[in-house]
């Protein structure tokens, strides 16, 4: 094992430090490995991000041996940040995968420790475990899992006289909806859009991929995209939401566009929901009752499960770090990706990676989540299929179609045509002779 610079220790002021306390599940072995631990962690945005604090408190209680010390970096540029100290030798010694667009990057430059032993020990039922792995290694334990909803305001629902979702629509009944809410809502005398949808790719994209039977993001062949292209851009022509163009053009933030009741309707990240509930109580966003639903599903059915999208949220061992300090690491991991770490952040309305029901009812005892039975089973009822396919080509393809999702919804080219260019371009500067 390499072991980690010298320097290791000299944590800059932009390092938090929070003792972490327990005495069970694993903290004599912290104890035996020769006393007191202090490991680091990355993190960002701590002031406004609660779960890394949330996760240390609650090891807090189990661990009295072990010392955290988050090292914080700048949010947008977290990987750039990360892998210069990585490749420095003054990486922390725990750190955060964001999703699974880079995690290629970091485990083929070795600078992940084999946690299969982790793994093994969680057991079944942790969402996102298995996109870890490489040649039935695995390299990181997911925290979190991030599923994408589709989240409803029922207070606007009832002004425009639509019957609200329920567990089965597929996308023609959604089409079918928005058209219904666009006319209602004009004839009630709201301002309020059918729906919004933000200018990331993923909300095209990630369901496009995840519902497609035979869709392959290494294929090249990204013509499963087109119906779900011609979906956003009749709604967007017909009125029923914001362009494109005026959603970039005026930087549209979707908090706003849902939380000022602008829109009935909006696809979304399970994350969403804690930032919806803080922006209520803090006033930031407006009273209304709101729920979320399972995301519309392919026409013709995708099984017993609401199949949907999201990458997990994962936790690492830099191979560099010092042998003494493994043991409790691995603990650290265990714990997070486990039920303990997992009722911890249900209980702030943060979508775990365990979902087991002690974690449900944690979830939905937090003031503000909505308890209806609809959102009940959106939580607990989906197959969450990757965003971001763990491939040394999944990055270079994603920035081509971050491109080409541009160009079709700005209406510079047409569907088909900036499909095809997208292959052509994933074939030609990507995949090779694939």
């Amino acid at each position: 094992m390499r072991h980690r610079h010298p320097g290791r220790t000299a944590i800059t002021a932009a390092v938090t430090a929070l003792a972490l306390t327990a005495t069970a599940c694993g903290g004599d072995e912290a104890a035996d490995s020769g006393g007191p631990v202090t490991l680091t962690m990355s993190a960002w945005s701590l002031n406004s991000t609660p779960e890394f604090t949330k996760l240390a408190e609650a090891f807090h209680e189990r661990n009295p041996d072990v010392e955290v010390e988050f090292k914080e970096y700048d949010a947008t540029n977290y990987d750039t940040q990360l892998t210069a100290d990585l490749a420095a030798g003054s990486g922390p010694d725990v750190f955060v995968l964001k999703n699974l667009k880079n995690f290629f990057t970091y485990q083929s430059g070795e600078q992940l420790l084999d946690v299969s032993d982790v793994a093994h020990g969680l057991g079944d039922g942790v969402n996102g475990l298995g996109d870890y792995e490489v040649d039935g290694v695995t390299y990181a334990v997911p925290y979190r899992q991030d599923s994408w909803y589709l989240y409803y305001n029922k207070d606007l629902f009832a002004t425009a006289g639509v019957t609200p979702p329920d567990a089965t629509w597929t996308w023609a009944q959604y089409e079918r909806a928005v058209a219904d809410l666009t006319a209602g809502l004009k004839a009630a005398g709201s301002p309020a859009k059918a729906a919004y949808q933000h200018v990331w790719q993923s909300t095209v994209q990630g369901l496009a991929l995840a519902q497609t039977p035979g869709a392959d993001l290494d294929s090249g062949d990204y013509g499963y995209l087109a119906p779900y292209y011609r979906r956003a851009l009749a709604q967007q022509e017909a009125g029923a939401q914001v362009d494109y163009g005026t959603a970039t053009t005026n930087t549209l933030q979707y908090q706003a566009q849902f939380g000022t009741q602008q829109a009935a309707t909006m696809l979304m990240g399970s994350w969403y929901v804690a930032t919806l509930i803080a922006q209520q109580k803090s006033g930031d966003a407006q009273s209304f009752q709101w729920g979320f639903a399972p995301a519309p599903q392919r026409d013709g059915g995708t099984g017993d499960k609401p199949v949907t999208f999201g990458d997990p949220t994962g936790l690492g061992i830099n191979a560099a770090i010092d042998e003494g300090e493994v043991a409790a690491a691995k603990e650290f991991l265990a714990f997070v990706a486990g039920e303990g770490g997992a009722t911890a952040l249900a209980s702030i309305g943060i979508t775990p990676a365990t979902l087991t029901e002690p974690v449900a009812q944690a979830y939905f005892a937090v003031q503000g989540v909505p308890a209806d039975e609809l959102s009940r089973f959106a939580f607990t009822t989906h197959d969450t299929r990757a965003e971001n396919p763990v491939s040394p080509e999944t990055a270079a393809l994603q920035n081509i179609l971050q491109e080409t999702h541009s160009a079709i919804m700005s209406g510079s080219t047409p569907v088909d045509e900036a499909l095809g260019r997208a292959g052509a371009r994933a074939r030609s500067e990507v995949l090779g002779s694939r």
